[in-house]
């Protein structure tokens, strides 16, 4: 496995824990599991749930005190995306130079890289003075499924 796979990333985030003086619990392995064990974005209560399904005694509080750890190891990245509430993007560690596609009616999350796109923000930014730190692009629009059948079967009832 790669340097910066699935499981190394699970190790160097209990070796940063362990470093740092948090013991490392069945919880917090659980927690870990679950917020490294997926591809897709999530939030703090869907990683509750995920979480539970791995350790059914994770607490709402261990999640929510983990979250900024997991955050603060640079592997975990906390996102904006437009919602009420802050999205997880557990594909950072691995693909730290992506962007992401949300669908408005479903909330649909897709990642996509374009190295055209990144050596175009690299001129600008240099075009303007600036020298790139990080950037964080977030396409917003209608999903494929609204614009072949004119509704989206998974839009947020509100």
């Amino acid at each position: 496995m790669s340097e910066k796979g699935p499981e190394s990333v699970k190790e160097k985030i209990l070796a940063y824990m362990e470093s740092n003086g948090m013991r490392i619990t069945n919880q917090r392995r659980a927690i870990v599991e679950a917020a490294f064990g997926t591809t897709d974005h999530y939030t703090a209560e869907e990683l509750l749930d995920t979480s539970r399904k791995i350790d059914p005694s994770v607490s709402r509080a261990t999640v929510y005190r983990t979250l900024p750890v997991l955050v603060r190891t640079g592997l975990l990245r906390e996102l904006d995306l437009g919602r009420d509430q802050q999205v997880y993007d557990p594909n950072y560690a691995t693909h730290p130079n992506h962007n992401h596609l949300i669908c408005i009616d479903c909330q649909k999350i897709i990642e996509f890289e374009d190295h055209c796109l990144d050596v175009r923000e690299s001129v600008l930014a240099k075009n303007l003075g600036f020298k790139p730190g990080m950037v964080k692009l977030r396409i917003e629009g209608n999903c494929e499924e609204l614009a072949s059948t004119g509704a989206c079967s998974k839009r947020l009832k509100g």
